[in-house]
């Protein structure tokens, strides 16, 4: 009687099954190498660039006093509100007949030489609107004394570092509350973002270096630094910076035509002028330039991380779904993200140029001739050419997140990769 011996040798297909589990490792492998080789180029520019375009100074001794008209031995001080003392006073812009409120401040000095002191400080009726009171912290400008006259103190402002210092714990407490690591991950980004900002950027414009060349040299930076620390190094953030890069690149490029096209010429605020006028070396159409750039910057990653996210969640659901079923269900996502950002966009600005828009509404000239000035014509461009960016960056991010998700690791392709 004889006996079959298999000696444990695997099934056919699970033999098989584990060659294709290999072969998609492989693949998986080779694209991640891929996409290393196409990130590799821009990695090296951007160092390059920050190499080339790194400022000797912070500021090159540059001052605001001969622009700002201080008088020279000014100093800013803090002090506390003791007293206020209020009087009919006439307002700038009302009418002769009618009195406002203007307050004599008793203020107690809590730094420079006179810290201690009590001095009295005269401000006017929108301060009073304010609500200044009694135990506030204000800022005041003292004058040095001149030709027999007594030093002069005026008020600058309220000073808020408290209240500013509890919302920004509150921030991130909530931000670490819900997020958790990712979150913590997401301040940490930010921090070494506004790193890149203040050490960089503004010096190197300062500087008079090309402010586009900072703009994309910086805000590239910032994205590596902040996606990859905030999302974690896989395929899905990969196709974020992807999609990021594009949008960036797509309103820089289109910026710099508008911006020549309408013949703008970044002056269209006092404090463009006052700019001018302390650091000339400044190019003031191509700050234009950068702060279309920068502008673009957050629109952009919020929408191409929900993108490569929608993408990836998709995956999870169906794992069966070809890349066009999931760009296009994807893109039913964007869509949306699409028209609420634009909104959003348009209303952010309104609600940041209330003023301005009561001037339009009170004005004599006619409304498209105010629209299409100077000052409204900026924000118009900058808002037009990033929402352009955005727009263009929804359907490659989609793209490239519905041709990679298949390479990424994870149940469903959803996990880290």
């Amino acid at each position: 009687m004889s006996h079959s011996h298999s000696h444990g040798a695997p099934p056919a297909s699970t033999t098989r099954t584990r060659r294709a589990t290999r072969a998609e490792e492989r693949l998986r492998v080779r694209v991640m190498w891929l996409l290393a080789a196409l990130l590799a180029p821009v990695v090296l520019a951007l160092a390059l660039g920050a190499v080339a375009l790194w400022p000797s100074s912070d500021s090159g001794g540059l001052s605001l006093e001969a622009a700002t008209g201080d008088a020279p031995g000014t100093r800013y001080l803090t002090g506390t509100v003791e007293r206020v003392a209020t009087f009919d006073c006439q307002g700038v812009g009302s009418r002769p007949d009618i009195q406002v409120r203007c307050a004599h401040l008793t203020v107690r000095l809590a730094s420079g030489p006179e810290a201690g002191q009590r001095v009295r400080v005269d401000v006017d009726p929108t301060v009073v609107r304010a609500g200044v009171q009694r135990g506030d912290e204000i800022r005041v400008a003292r004058f040095r004394a001149q030709a027999g006259h007594p030093a002069g103190y005026g008020y600058v402002d309220f000073t808020r570092s408290s209240i500013m210092w509890w919302l920004a714990i509150a921030f991130a407490g909530l931000v670490v509350l819900v997020a958790r690591w990712r979150g913590l991950a997401a301040l940490v980004g930010l921090g070494l973002s506004f790193g890149v900002l203040l050490k960089f950027m503004i010096p190197a414009l300062l500087s008079g270096e090309s402010p586009l060349a900072v703009a994309l040299v910086g805000c590239g930076t910032i994205m590596f630094v902040l996606l990859y620390l905030a999302h974690g190094v896989s395929i899905r953030t990969t196709t974020a910076l992807i999609g990021t890069l594009f949008g960036l690149a797509t309103s820089a490029a289109l910026g710099t035509w508008a911006v020549s096209a309408a013949h703008l010429t970044g002056v269209g605020s006092e404090e463009d002028l006052t700019l001018t006028a302390v650091a000339g070396q400044v190019q003031l159409s191509g700050l234009l330039l950068a702060g279309i750039v920068v502008a673009s910057l957050g629109i952009l990653n919020d929408v191409t991380v929900t993108q490569a996210s929608a993408v990836w969640e998709l995956r999870a659901l169906d794992p069966t779904a070809s890349a066009r079923r999931l760009f296009a269900g994807a893109m039913r996502i964007g869509r949306d993200h699409i028209a609420s950002t634009v909104y959003t966009i348009v209303f952010a600005y309104a609600g940041s140029a209330l003023t301005v828009l009561l001037l339009i509404n009170i004005s004599a000239r006619p409304a498209s001739t105010i629209l299409t000035g100077e000052a409204l014509g900026q924000e118009i461009v900058r808002t037009l050419v990033g929402s352009i960016g955005l727009v263009l960056s929804v359907p490659l991010t989609t793209a490239v997140g519905a041709a990679l998700v298949r390479f990424a690791r994870g149940p469903g392709a959803a996990g880290v990769g």
